[in-house]
């Protein structure tokens, strides 16, 4: 027997049972899409890792890595790039969000410029070296690895010098940050492409030298 009361009729602010049932479905397939996406970015990763600055992976290559099928690839990219692009636009985020961490650590704003350059530089230890020059050298397909001249993350990671620089007396704090962020990116590209880490001596140059390009 079904029960109907005459002049029922749901509003927006509450829902009847078919727009229940519309959003849990959703809300399992927006689930099931975000797992797709993941295994993707982590398949790629590990593509471009074993693959190294010798080749480039094929779409086919992340496809069958992530144990997923083409349909789910162009589900979520429109090609290969917009993949490289989100794991460029992740790795920034993820790279800035360690940074601003470390750097809430310390009381001055020289230790905080200290703990930024560390926390780039750090990107050219041999744990994780491999995989950040891969995705560099898969970035300079899209106009944001190292053969282009330009860290993914620059801009994301010279804002975090914005704050520390002005109060450290910068005219121009943003100018300055991005001088920094230059000058330290181009060490660990170079640090990555000779196969070295950056000996203490030479991060200590660097937070010197970003020092005194504000104190000029």
């Amino acid at each position: 027997m079904i029960l109907v009361i005459k002049n029922a009729i749901p509003t927006r602010a509450e829902p009847d049972v078919a727009d229940r049932i519309v959003r849990r479905s959703l809300a399992k397939r927006e689930g099931d899409y975000a797992d797709e996406v993941r295994r993707l970015l982590r398949a790629a990763l590990d593509v471009m890792r074993r693959c190294g600055t010798a080749t480039r992976p094929r779409v086919a290559d992340i496809v069958a890595a992530a144990g997923l099928s083409n349909e789910a690839f162009y589900r979520h990219f429109r090609s290969k790039d917009a993949l490289v692009s989100a794991i460029l636009e992740d790795g920034a985020e993820r790279l800035c969000s360690y940074l601003a961490h470390q750097m809430e650590k310390e009381a001055t704003p020289e230790g905080r410029v200290r703990r930024w350059v560390e926390g780039v530089l750090a990107q050219a230890d041999e744990e994780i070296a491999a995989t950040t020059l891969a995705v560099l050298w898969n970035g300079s397909s899209v106009g944001g690895g190292v053969a282009a001249g330009r860290h993914f993350a620059s801009t994301p990671l010279a804002s975090l010098l914005h704050e520390p620089f002005a109060v450290l007396g910068s005219a121009d704090p943003e100018f300055d940050a991005v001088l920094a962020a230059h000058a330290t990116l181009g060490k660990l590209s170079d640090s990555l492409w000779q196969g070295t880490q950056p000996m203490p001596s030479e991060v200590a140059a660097v937070v010197a030298f970003c020092l005194a390009a504000v104190r000029r």
